[in-house]
């Protein structure tokens, strides 16, 4: 339609929402659906934290008490040291990182993204005028970019370096020496901008240990924009709260942005995390126990899989497994899988299956599983994929 925005043509839908969409209006049709597209806990909400938000019901604009309480998590968890005036709180961590990218970019600055990347980041870039730049990090490093693929991305239009670990869709996560190998490149590079986006800081498995750029280099303490939130952790997709800490006149910008917008988040959500991030935080331990035993039974059903390899990622909630064994090759109903596109939407078609094609998050051919259900679930949603590639030919 002509009256609208030249700027809105350049993205797209999220790919995320509409797999959702289209596995909820497949299940409303009498299908049997498993939908394994969306990366939200199957967990409650704990019930210290809902009782915070029923105590909260107030017109409220801010809570001072949330941004102390955020200073406290980044010291206690991070060693990072900021002010309340430091810290923005935003409606969920996307308008966060949107906030950033509106509140900085100009057109023809870039945004170095390693792919795979959230399916947001690049379209986010775009909508702020900025161009992205992705860079391919594959499964022969882990999905993981290397200090010299981010040396060869950087150019003098460069103003954002985009991080994420663990990492959404591949649940790969940076050891502090595979990090300190990518802050070593940008302390050579004082014009560029860290945004590290730690959504997955606590879903951590195994022996990992997580680190965030400003804390493995101090240097770039200054200028780097460390995002977090609640949704994830602490099983409050739906409260949307996001927050992040930076530089002064940063944190002002967004606030800007923020304000003529949608202003501030909503107060009950704001309590809600407050007690989030300063109650007890025992029962972390025991949903990253559940995580971990639902990765192992996905990567090793998956893995079983004809045409399929499936690494086993360090955190998130989520497996990235490579379908290059499956490309060329058809289904008894005679759909050939030229992509992996073609794979995921003949896997919902012909099993009810629902995952995510990897073209949506910048690398291919791939597909993209949320683990946050139950074992009984993603033990039949697998059984249902292992079968699906077996009787391809």
């Amino acid at each position: 339609m002509a009256f609208l925005s030249d700027t809105l043509g350049r993205v797209k839908p999220s790919p995320t929402i509409a797999v959702t969409t289209k596995a909820a209006q497949l299940k409303a049709d009498g299908k049997d659906v498993i939908g394994l597209g969306a990366g939200e806990p199957d967990f409650d909400t704990p019930q210290n934290i809902r009782e915070a938000a029923k105590r909260a019901i107030a017109p409220v604009d801010e809570i001072p008490e949330l941004k102390a309480a955020i200073c406290a998590k980044f010291l206690r968890e991070n060693g990072l040291t900021y002010t309340p005036a430091q810290v923005s709180v935003g409606t969920g961590g996307k308008q966060i990182l949107y906030n950033a990218l509106m509140a900085t970019c100009n057109p023809g600055d870039e945004v170095i993204i390693p792919a795979p990347y959230w399916v947001s980041y690049p379209d986010m870039v775009l909508l702020a005028g900025g161009t992205p730049v992705p860079v391919v990090a594959g499964i022969e490093t882990d999905f993981k970019l290397t200090p010299e693929q981010l040396e060869a991305a950087i150019t003098p239009k460069t103003k954002w370096f985009i991080f994420n670990s663990p990492s959404n869709p591949t649940g790969a996560g940076y050891t502090r020496a595979e990090l300190r190998g990518l802050t070593d490149v940008l302390m050579r590079h004082p014009h560029v901008w860290v945004m590290s986006d730690d959504m997955y800081e606590h879903l951590v498995f195994d022996d990992f240990g997580f680190c965030t750029p400003a804390e493995v280099e101090p240097g770039l303490h200054d200028r780097t924009l460390t995002c977090n939130g609640v949704s994830k952790a602490y099983a409050m997709t739906g409260w949307r709260i996001g927050y992040a800490a930076g530089p002064v006149a940063l944190i002002k910008a967004m606030g800007t942005v923020q304000s003529q917008s949608t202003s501030n988040p909503c107060s009950v959500s704001q309590h809600a995390a407050l007690e989030a991030l300063s109650g007890p935080q025992d029962f972390l331990a025991e949903w990253r126990k559940v995580f971990q035993g639902r990765r192992d039974l996905v990567v090793s059903m998956l893995n079983q899989a004809k045409g399929i390899r499936c690494p086993k990622p360090e955190g998130a909630f989520y497996v990235y497994p490579d379908i290059s064994g499956c490309i060329g090759k058809a289904t008894p109903a005679g759909t050939v899988i030229s992509n992996d596109e073609v794979f995921a939407t003949a896997l919902l078609e012909e099993t009810g299956v629902a995952v995510v094609f990897g073209a949506a998050f910048g690398v291919s051919p791939n597909f993209r599983v949320s683990y946050a259900t139950s074992d009984a679930v993603l033990r039949e949603a697998c059984s249902r994929i292992q079968r699906f590639c077996g009787a391809l030919v």
